[in-house]
């Protein structure tokens, strides 16, 4: 039997919160010779995660302060607690500089590894911010006695900018919950829909500069005067200041008026529920994923996608999707135009999308990533 400490001390928001809860929530601790788990973390992030047998949620007001102070209790606190107390160190939140061994770590951000997308930040605060994560992730892959990555694009970027292989890697994809799940709608022909009531595309991710979601305002508008009937909502919040000029000069220009670019901001999963199983299509224009799990909310929607063709998309969403460049608003707009000119087409590709969703689980998920632990703990542990 094992005891696992996991310092989810940097996880306090998005992605990296539901899968801490997904996967504590599926393990079967009996099945993984799982003594114990203990989970630190900010008290924002352990309020979310539903109370188990053996998982001890803890915390200390390190846990609220800035990354400065963050690794300072990481490298002398959590050390120190972890010799006495814990068999392995589960980290998914990809940065440990402390000594304690074996520990398991996560690739969560491909941003500071992918080197032309780190630098549209430039010397900005976030530029800054993601240069010390290449180096502190680095570090901390090069020592970890196991890695996840949640793709095999993004394990290689990786090794590509480190300029070195990292044999102990794995590549263990997120899940999707079942609430998410809706059998794809019989499609309509696109003039079934007027510019009352438009064919809607669903956009769902922060507006930041790898996002694009300004291109997507331009191929629509593009669209728009085509004669097509179509409207755009827009779902996450503003990261960066150059993104949100970016945005809101896409929006003076292509819609003054603001009648079919409609800006939701950040909304709670109840209401992201309601916006996926209300959407005709979604359209995702990412240049740079680890993973890209809104995308696969999308498809366990049973929506048709359009999807960038960059970084990890390709490898989720396979051949279920029409892809464009993201860069590129006349690419954008052929593929979106390509859904709206076929029902078929869509619904084609809303069913393929459904069923491939439905091969990502959390159980799968939290089992690997458990055994893995384990074997870590097997082959390095005390």
């Amino acid at each position: 039997m094992i005891t696992i400490g996991i310092d989810a001390s940097n996880i306090s928001s998005g992605g990296g919160v539901t899968h801490l809860i997904e996967i504590l929530g599926a393990v079967d601790m009996s099945r993984h010779s799982i003594k114990s788990i203990d989970v630190w973390a900010p008290k924002r992030t352990l309020d979310k995660i539903k109370p188990k047998p053996d998982l001890h949620l803890k915390h200390q007001w390190y846990l609220e302060e800035n990354a400065l102070k963050r690794q300072f209790w990481q490298r002398s606190f959590l050390t120190a607690y972890a010799r006495n107390n814990y068999d392995i160190l589960f980290v998914p939140g990809g940065s440990y500089t402390g000594s304690f061994r074996p520990v398991v770590t996560m690739n969560r951000n491909l941003l500071p590894f992918d080197t032309s997308e780190r630098n549209r930040y430039g010397f900005s605060l976030q530029g800054l911010r993601m240069r010390l994560l290449e180096k502190t992730q680095s570090y901390t892959y090069r020592l970890a006695d196991g890695i996840i990555f949640l793709s095999e694009q993004a394990k290689r970027i990786t090794e590509q900018t480190m300029d070195e292989k990292l044999p102990n890697a794995k590549i263990i994809p997120h899940g999707i919950a079942s609430k998410f799940f809706q059998e794809p709608r019989a499609q309509k022909s696109i003039g079934d829909y007027s510019f009352e009531h438009p064919f809607r595309f669903l956009y769902v991710s922060p507006i930041t500069l790898y996002k694009h979601q300004w291109h997507v305002i331009k191929a629509i508008h593009s669209l728009r005067d085509e004669g097509y009937p179509v409207a755009l909502d827009l779902v996450g919040s503003i990261t960066t200041k150059k993104g949100r000029d970016l945005f809101n000069q896409s929006v003076e220009e292509c819609d003054p008026e603001n009648e079919w670019v409609f800006y939701h901001g950040k909304k709670n999963q109840q209401e992201l529920l309601n916006f996926y199983h209300q959407a005709d299509s979604f359209v995702f224009a990412s240049s740079c994923e680890t993973f890209g799990q809104t995308l696969l909310e999308a498809m366990a929607s049973g929506l048709p996608i359009a999807c960038s063709d960059c970084s990890a998309m390709t490898e989720v969403l396979h051949n279920t999707g029409s892809y464009f460049d993201p860069e590129n608003p006349k690419s954008i707009r052929q593929a979106l135009k390509k859904l709206l000119d076929s029902a078929d087409f869509r619904q084609q590709l809303a069913m393929k999308a459904y069923k491939r969703a439905q091969t990502y689980s959390w159980e799968v998920c939290a089992d690997r990533t458990f055994s893995l632990i384990n074997e870590v703990y097997k082959s390095e542990g005390k």
